[in-house]
């Protein structure tokens, strides 16, 4: 019986070992890089690392990514200055194109466009705009040397606050015990699968059953009246006025980057009124003939970025003829 339990606990150890390895050989789980937040309360990524974003189970989409010593994913180090012409790009998981080689960027798709133009990425998943404008005003030299800053903004996403705070439910998994965990690649594909979700759950369920087995309702959506809708929207404009009155705007550089159909008319009212500049890229997507976006991701695929390269170009000539 001992020997039995030994030879299937080291059969069980090895089968482990070798899913590790395919794991690694493949690149099936997910590379990604660790987080900190600087002396100027900027999160960011840490410098000086590389790897690869994988997503989906089967690695449907598997890209290269590099982060310079700034802190982001891109292709070349932030050096602006007053003698040369620069393109700054300010967003969220978008702008930082995990889901494309960072040496084919949108940032490189447009350099390739302008001749004598550096653009630069400041993008980093789950920026919001109080993310954005902190980042601007916290590096207020660095920015005020670059010629033209696009910020990237999805009205239902990047303005539910109206003051900056550091996200601490992104930077709680950056634990010393959790960075060790994440080593283990098998780990990193089990739970990006969904073999790990019954038992994240199970103590949840212990919880419910102790109490009777009463249902969660706050599990249950509820759907969004009218009224309660208008009172988001008005909530969500007056967060981006907060914003920029906190973090100064400078309306003559900066430009939003928007989907307009999918941006409310009132905040479009709004910003047309008080004369803030955006780039619509929605038509542009909208109208394209082959999907812009990824099959399995809402974020733009290879075509989808050089659309969006195409818009920021555009935009830019006219900016530098007025």
């Amino acid at each position: 019986m001992k020997k039995l339990l030994f030879k299937s606990g080291l059969y069980f150890i090895l089968i482990l070992i070798a899913l590790e390895l395919l794991v690694r050989a493949f690149h099936l789980g997910k590379d990604s890089p660790s987080r900190y937040i600087d002396e100027y309360g900027v999160e960011k990524w840490e410098p000086n690392q590389d790897g690869y974003s994988v997503t989906g189970n089967r690695r449907q989409n598997f890209s290269a990514y590099r982060i310079n010593k700034s802190g982001f994913n891109s292709y070349r180090e932030f050096n602006p200055t007053i003698a040369k012409t620069e393109i700054a790009l300010v967003g969220d998981s978008f702008i930082q194109g995990f889901h494309q080689d960072f040496y084919d960027s949108v940032g490189k798709k447009i350099e390739n466009q302008l001749r004598d133009v550096e653009v630069y990425e400041y993008g980093y998943a789950g920026y919001d705009f109080a993310d954005q404008l902190h980042l601007l005003y916290q590096y207020k030299d660095t920015f005020d040397k670059i010629d033209y800053v696009v910020l990237g903004l999805r009205f239902r996403d990047d303005l539910f606050r109206g003051e900056y705070q550091v996200v601490h439910d992104r930077m709680r998994l950056e634990s010393s015990l959790y960075k060790n965990l994440r080593k283990i690649k098998l780990l990193v594909y089990a739970q990006s699968i969904g073999v790990l979700d019954s038992a994240k759950k199970f103590p949840g369920k212990i919880i419910s059953l102790i109490k009777g087995g009463a249902k969660n309702d706050n599990n249950v959506a509820k759907k969004e009246t009218l009224v309660e809708k208008q009172a988001k929207q008005l909530k969500y404009i007056k967060n981006f006025e907060l914003l920029v009155e906190k973090y100064g705007y400078d309306k003559s550089r900066y430009v939003l980057l928007i989907d307009k159909s999918k941006t409310p008319i009132d905040f479009l009212v709004f910003l047309e009124n008080n004369h803030f500049k955006y780039i619509d890229f929605g038509e542009s997507l909208n109208n394209s003939k082959i999907p812009p976006t990824l099959i399995f991701d809402q974020h733009w695929n290879n075509h989808g970025r050089n659309l969006i390269a195409d818009c920021v170009v555009k935009a830019f000539k006219t900016f530098k003829s007025n």
